[in-house]
């Protein structure tokens, strides 16, 4: 469902507090760079907002209409897709806006870590990872945030290769935004194609922008 909504020009959001909410960032920061896509296609709504990341305001949580009403402000339509993240399944940040999205005709998923919770209700798509209780009790930043965490780059990272940001296993959309990528690129290029020249191939690799329309370009000198 991810991949059919952003191969027709839709947005993901994925919507939550605390420790889960705050984890969705560090996934959404990466893609830009390792798959090349636009910023904004993939994005976080963060109880307290982006901008307060750091300050861990827990009690925002607690605000049933705020992420509705950040989803508003950033243009949420049918054509996207919202993924609540709640450890308990109750938080009111989130449930209150998948709420309102089932009732504008929104597409949701969630990730939760309690089986049958008022979120999971609210969610077309439901994600349950049970990881049972915590070895500090309550605190899901351990194995709840942990197994939140790997659900975040399974998703996103299989949506990628889906669009074909990916080819084998090369990052071949790759943002060429220092050196050790730069490098790693053209070991890519040499890896793939007739070029055997390290400098030739990083010239070329600057002058197209990425390892794939470096590809392209030799495709289409072959032809």
């Amino acid at each position: 469902v991810i991949v059919n909504k952003l191969s027709k020009g839709g947005k993901m959001f994925y919507l939550g507090a605390g420790s889960g909410g705050r984890l969705s960032v560090l996934d959404i920061i990466e893609l830009p760079t390792t798959f090349g896509i636009e910023k904004g296609m993939v994005n976080t709504i963060l109880a307290g907002g982006l901008e307060r990341l750091v300050e861990a305001r827990e009690e925002m949580e607690d605000n049933y209409h705020e992420g509705w009403e950040r989803l508003q402000m950033a243009n949420i339509s049918d054509q996207d897709i919202v993924v609540g993240i709640s450890a308990s399944g109750t938080t009111p940040f989130v449930l209150g806006a998948l709420e309102a999205c089932r009732g504008n005709k929104i597409t949701t998923g969630c990730i939760v870590s309690n089986p049958n919770s008022p979120i999971a209700h609210y969610a077309d798509f439901p994600v349950e990872i049970i990881t049972g209780p915590e070895f500090l009790t309550g605190s899901t930043r351990m194995k709840g945030g942990t197994a939140q965490k790997m659900i975040f780059d399974m998703i996103s990272t299989t949506t990628m290769i889906r669009l074909g940001r990916v080819e084998d296993n090369k990052m071949v959309h790759v943002a060429l935004v220092n050196d050790k990528i730069i490098d790693r690129s053209v070991n890519m290029i040499l890896e793939k194609s007739n070029l055997k020249d390290y400098d030739v191939a990083k010239n070329l690799l600057l002058e197209k922008g990425s390892v794939k329309k470096v590809f392209d370009y030799l495709e289409d000198l072959k032809a």
